[in-house]
This record gives structure tokens, sequence and C-alpha cells, in this order.
């Protein structure tokens, strides 16, 4: 479950970005995060890999007006359109940001090096062709709330019942992470969202910390096959809603403007 992912983050501030509401080092520096570098690779008309900040601008120049993301995992090609080389190496990394607008889409490679505890993270962000159709299996605010809900409270009393919802110090450190990387981060989106975005993508990260806990929280209470068998179970929906929930909160900057011009 990703729950900060770098997709996120390029479509949020870069629709920040592309409506006037932030400076470009300021989207560049807030994409980048806690990472070494990030370079943008296979830009029309750039031989080779380019900065953040010169990329975005040149997404705009290339008819770019908004960002999605899509969050795909196997059997689910969520906020995916095509054609399938993006897809499959989308799949690979677990997300992707597809361009609105042009038909561009782009795929984080990353990159770890150097001893534990001085790594240094540098990403490049692949430039693929997609296909303009609608994104996959993205619900609206409206639906992606009502799913959380839904099953946060059916995920949270069946995990309780098989004793692995999340307790004592593994679940305490998780918690306290998710906590400190919240204050880190301050906005959970970029200028320019609306309320609603805000509060399912903060419901959406309380939901995926329930999965990532459960998850790894070793076997917990769970004795027997059969119950670990019946945890999986259980979370594999509540992850599909929350991952739905993203980027339904990510899009929802491009999907609001869509219907302004209707």
């Amino acid at each position: 479950m990703l729950l900060e992912p770098r997709s996120g983050l390029l479509a949020a501030w870069g629709n920040a970005l592309l409506a006037g509401l932030v400076s470009p080092d300021d989207a560049a520096a807030s994409i980048v995060g806690q990472d070494a570098v990030h370079r943008v690779e296979g830009l029309a008309g750039e031989a080779g890999p380019v900065g953040l900040t010169l990329a975005l601008g040149r997404f705009r120049g290339l008819g770019v007006t908004g960002f999605r993301v899509a969050l795909p995992a196997p059997g689910h090609p969520l906020g995916l359109s095509g054609p399938p080389e993006f897809n499959a190496r989308a799949l690979d990394a677990e997300e992707a940001v597809v361009a609105h607008g042009a038909p561009y889409g782009l795929v984080p490679e990353v990159t770890e090096a150097g001893p534990p505890g001085d790594v240094h993270v540098e990403v490049v962000w692949r430039v693929l062709p997609v296909r303009e159709a609608p994104p996959a299996d993205v619900p609206s605010l409206g639906e992606a709330e009502r799913e959380l809900a839904e099953a946060l409270r059916d995920a949270t009393a069946l995990l309780s019942r098989l004793d692995v919802a999340g307790s004592g110090p593994v679940a305490e450190a998780a918690v306290d992470a998710y906590r400190a990387r919240a204050e880190r981060s301050g906005e959970l989106l970029a200028p320019g969202y609306p309320p609603r975005a805000v509060r399912v993508l903060e419901l959406a990260r309380r939901v995926g910390l329930l999965v990532e806990v459960a998850y790894g929280n070793g076997h917990g209470g769970a004795v027997s096959a059969s119950e670990i068998a019946a945890r999986g179970e259980a979370l594999r929906p509540v992850e599909r809603v929350a991952r739905r929930a993203q980027v339904a909160a990510y899009n929802a900057y491009v999907e609001e403007a869509e219907r302004g011009r209707r």
C-alpha cells in the first residue's frame, strides 16, 4: 500500500503549478521531498534526462493541462488507459502519472545508493505515450468516501476477531512513523484542491495504515493456515478501496476543472 506515492506528489504539485498557484521551484521541491534528485527522461525535444523544473514547464508547452494518478495492482489497472507497454511499466512500478490534454505518461524508476543510514534515492520519470481515454475504475470523491467508511468499519471488525488488527509495539511504531511523516509533509494536497479531496485522502491514508500494520504485524493471533488466509481475504478488498480513494483524491483537481469547462 502506497501511503505517499511519488506519483501523487508529482500530480498534485504539477497541477498547482499549471494553475499558477505555486512557483516552479516550490513545486519541484515538494515533489522531490526527501529524495536526492528527480529527473525526467524521454521528454519530447530532449536528447537526454532533464531536471524536474524544466520538464514541468515543457509539459505545459506540449499542451498538458493537468495530471492524474494511476495506482495499479495485479488484476486491477486502476487509473490506466493504455497502451499495453505503459500499463506494464506502471504495473511494475505500482504507480504512474497520466497527463491530461496531451498523450503522455510518466512512470518512476527508483534507485537507491549509499551505505545504511546514508541512502540516497534517485528517481527517473520515464515519459511514454499513453492512450487518451477515461482512466480505469476511478470513483468519484463521493463514492470513494462512502466506500472507505464501509471498508474501514467491516475490516476493523473482522481483523479484530482474527486478532491481527495491529496491536502492540509494532503497530504503535507504525502509527508514530505515520504521524511523523504527516507532520513533516504539512499539507496533504497542493493548493487548489477541494476540501473533500483532502478529507478523502486523509481517510484513505488511515485505511492504508491499517492494512500496512496488519500485513507487517506477523501472524498476530492467527495460528492456522485458514485464519491467515482469512486475514488476507479481509485485507485485499480494503487495500483496493484505499487505492481507489487515493486516485480519486489526487485526480479531483482535473475532474473539477473538466466539469467547469462543460
